[in-house]
């Protein structure tokens, strides 16, 4: 616990330095469309907080909150790299001793994504890595993996469509199950007057380690977004829920999202 008391004043301190140097003018049209763009050239710090309900025969509830900061880094004249790193804070029942709960840091996520700065439509692809951070046996897989992961979207008109992939497998760890996980989450976004957005990016993933009666997770759904400011810092806030329509035994019924997303533009 002590790491993660540790995280919250690192990132509330790398929130207001970055804030003084990157507050820009950008417009709200510009800005919704950025916030949506997981691959735009834009530092930002989402966090994303994801409650799931309806988990195991107790019906109990996990919380994940995702520290997730966006990094681009020019490499080119043509060519951006952008760094999108998950870091998962977790709270959830104890599936060893069935008695209370488990907090604590779960295993990090890390994207590159190389796209071109000109393109009709935004593509990036490049590696993804997991890596063993989790505090405790129960929140994490004690793995390394690696895969491939993409990302493709469009901004016709009011609207922002698209869709992210990977594939992460175990490469070496200790721990006792190989991982084999593909990941796709399409987003459709349609922006409204005023900052205001419709929004669904539900997580579809699939345990190919599992038998097929548990391997895959399909949430149907959607939300509410809005562009704001404190001061000159745009912030991009966004409620939204999906229904699990296929999910493993003992998996989660419903994720209620809830986000809040620092933007700093040049």
């Amino acid at each position: 616990m002590n790491k993660i008391r540790n995280i919250i004043p690192l990132f509330s301190i790398m929130i207001v330095l970055i804030a003084h140097n990157y507050a820009g003018a950008a417009s709200t049209e510009e800005l919704a469309k950025a916030a949506q763009n997981p691959i735009a050239n834009m530092i930002s710090l989402p966090l994303q907080n994801n409650t799931n309900t309806g988990i195991g025969p107790d019906d109990e509830t996990q919380n994940i909150l995702n520290i997730q900061p966006v990094i681009p880094v020019s490499l080119t004249d043509d060519w951006l790299m952008i760094t999108r790193t998950i870091l998962p804070v977790i709270s959830q029942p104890d599936i060893l001793t069935h008695d209370g709960r488990v907090r604590g840091l779960g295993d990090t996520t890390f994207s590159a994504f190389f796209s071109p700065k000109k393109s009709s439509i935004t593509w990036g692809v490049g590696p993804v890595f997991l890596l063993p951070t989790a505090t405790d046996d129960t929140l994490g897989a004690d793995k390394w993996g690696a895969g491939p992961s993409a990302i493709f979207l469009a901004m016709p008109g009011n609207w922002v469509i698209g869709s992210m992939f990977s594939n992460i497998w175990s490469v070496g760890g200790a721990g006792d199950n190989d991982i084999n996980l593909f990941t796709c989450q399409y987003f459709i976004n349609y922006n409204l007057p005023n900052g205001w957005y419709l929004t669904s990016a539900p997580i579809n993933t699939a345990n190919w380690e599992a038998d097929s009666d548990n391997r895959w997770t399909i949430p149907i759904g959607g939300g509410v977004g809005k562009i704001f400011r404190i001061g000159k810092l745009p912030i991009n806030g966004q409620i939204s829920a999906y229904k699990n329509i296929e999910s493993p035994e003992n998996g989660a019924d419903w994720q209620f999202r809830v986000q809040i997303q620092f933007m700093f533009p040049k």
